[in-house]
């Protein structure tokens, strides 16, 4: 391989990486939001896959039935995490897309 072509591999993998570190820092800025049981619960995250509230509808708490909002909000959470994901698989794809990467590279 000559240095030339090794010099020029080398640059385009930085540049790569500057790319995807960028849409990194761009994709946690966006947020998604995720909600169960009709929307009595609301859950919003954000592209690093933190939660950044929780919204839960008053008439669904009851003392008696704790497992209920347990579950509704369990459910919205993974929700809104599996949209987070969802989310930078997206934006990682279209940065990567005709590359010839092989599936699962990013």
């Amino acid at each position: 391989m000559s240095k030339n072509l090794l010099n020029n591999l080398m640059k385009q993998a930085q540049q790569m990486q500057e790319r995807v570190k960028k849409l990194q820092e761009e994709v946690g800025n966006k947020t998604v939001e995720a909600s169960s049981g009709g929307g009595m619960v609301t859950v919003v995250a954000n592209g690093r896959q933190e939660i950044l509230s929780i919204k839960i509808d008053k008439s669904v708490v009851d003392p008696a039935d704790i497992d209920m909002l347990q579950d509704l909000v369990t459910a919205a959470v993974n929700e809104a995490l599996r949209k987070s994901q969802e989310l930078m698989k997206g934006e990682m794809g279209r940065l990567t897309a005709g590359m010839g990467l092989p599936p699962g590279m990013f």
